[in-house]
């Protein structure tokens, strides 16, 4: 199958693109930087250079393909206004792409999030939120797969809080960013709230199942660990980075703060029971051990 990728050197992104090449799939990968394309070129993908906003360049991209997986998000988080706007950004993007592949078989495999659900673990059948700071993105994620009705073959693969590769990336990776500016460890609530976590490879190996075999319309839980408590993530960081491990106020960390304190496991048994999907990769905790000062 030859791949339409966006988002494809970020940490989902590279792991997908080097997962699709080595299971026989060749790879168009979007490209907005001359470094994004050396990265992608260097790892075996041809590129289409342009951005998440370039819906023309989207439908061109998705046209040549024979299936498309959607990863690209805007990088600015710093304010509720800044990650609106890139809501609105991935939201036209899966417009456009959705429109390019509708009335065919080609699928179409978008990211989306785990949802939280008040006092149990959260699965696959539990709807996407749609309210929150990313209640927009939950939003589009559902009109899409909704538009499998009308002849459109999506499917979303759900992340957890944090998809991690050598101690790097997601919400955890944001804690350690934070704890380096700061000279704290910090965790908002008591700490006692989970987090569900994946190795960024075997998120990988996920999306290309779901690409290979998943049938329109559904959604699929990226899930290797239901969820560790915050506090210990924290303790971890700390201990890396030789810093103390401290509760500090929801607000520390931005448009993000009512997310990180929220309890909000997950797990992905039907995922793994329906598509065969097994993690082999180190578990958060352990990842976190790479962490150096």
């Amino acid at each position: 199958m030859h791949v339409f990728v966006t988002g494809g050197t970020g940490t989902i992104g590279s792991a997908v693109v080097t997962e699709l090449l080595g299971n026989g799939h060749t790879v168009l990968a979007l490209a907005r930087s001359d470094g994004s394309a050396r990265t992608l070129e260097e790892a075996g993908a041809k590129v289409l250079r342009g951005e998440l906003a370039d819906l023309d360049v989207l439908r061109s991209g998705a046209a040549q393909s024979d299936g498309v997986i959607s990863l690209a998000f805007g990088r600015d988080y710093a304010s509720p206004d800044a990650l609106a706007r890139g809501i609105a950004e991935e939201t036209a993007a899966l417009t456009a792409l959705g429109d390019e592949l509708i009335g065919g078989d080609r699928p179409l495999v978008t990211v989306s999030g785990t949802p939280w659900v008040p006092g149990r673990t959260a699965t696959e059948a539990d709807p996407a939120p749609t309210d929150g700071p990313v209640g927009g993105r939950g939003r589009a994620v559902t009109a899409l797969l909704d538009r499998a009705a009308d002849g459109l073959r999506s499917m979303a693969v759900r992340m957890p809080r944090t998809v991690h590769n050598q101690g790097r990336g997601g919400f955890a990776g944001l804690l350690a960013d934070q704890a380096r500016r700061t000279g704290v460890a910090g965790y908002p609530g008591d700490g006692s709230q989970r987090w569900p976590a994946v190795h960024a490879l075997d998120a990988a190996v996920l999306f290309r199942l779901v690409l290979e075999s998943a049938p329109a319309g559904t959604a699929w839980h990226a899930v290797a660990d239901e969820g560790d408590a915050v506090r210990d993530i924290a303790t971890v960081i700390g201990r890396r980075l030789g810093l103390p491990v401290e509760r500090v106020p929801e607000e520390t960390f931005g448009p993000f703060g009512p997310i990180f304190a929220a309890d909000q496991p997950a797990s992905a048994a039907r995922t793994r029971e329906a598509l065969g999907w097994r993690p082999t990769h180190p578990s958060l905790l352990a990842d976190l051990e790479n962490l150096r000062p």
